[in-house]
């Protein structure tokens, strides 16, 4: 796989992410609690595409740097809001059963950007 068949990969594969955790969000209850959590995930987790896709478009080494380290900040806090939310009591069961393979990918792309990360800021 070439280096820009991976970006084009990684981008479609941010976006699969955006629209299955807004379409998850769009599910759960509507209360004071759970809708700040909602506002901070629909703010957090697609953002991980966005930037990502303007990283790849960044005008220098250095740049691009700066933008990804924006992604992996972002991708830990969506990380960080679905541990909240699913560690707390404010779920029914099978809504946190629904969340659970959304956190799993939020981990994986974390895991993912923190090298991308790690490895821009060595070159």
């Amino acid at each position: 796989m070439t280096n820009n068949e991976f970006k084009g990969e990684l981008e479609q594969r941010t976006k699969r992410f955006s629209v299955d955790l807004v379409n998850w969000l769009a599910t759960l209850p509507n209360n004071r609690v759970v809708g700040s959590i909602i506002h901070q995930l629909a703010k957090s987790g697609p953002s991980l595409g966005a930037n990502y896709r303007e990283a790849n478009r960044a005008e220098s080494r250095p740049d691009f740097t700066h933008k990804i380290g924006i992604v992996e900040k972002e991708a830990n806090e969506t990380a960080y809001w679905f541990e909240v939310l699913l560690e707390s009591n404010l779920l029914a069961q099978e809504q946190k059963s629904t969340g659970i393979p959304l956190h799993a990918e939020a981990g994986e792309l974390l895991k993912l950007f923190s090298s991308i990360s790690r490895s821009s800021r060595s070159h």
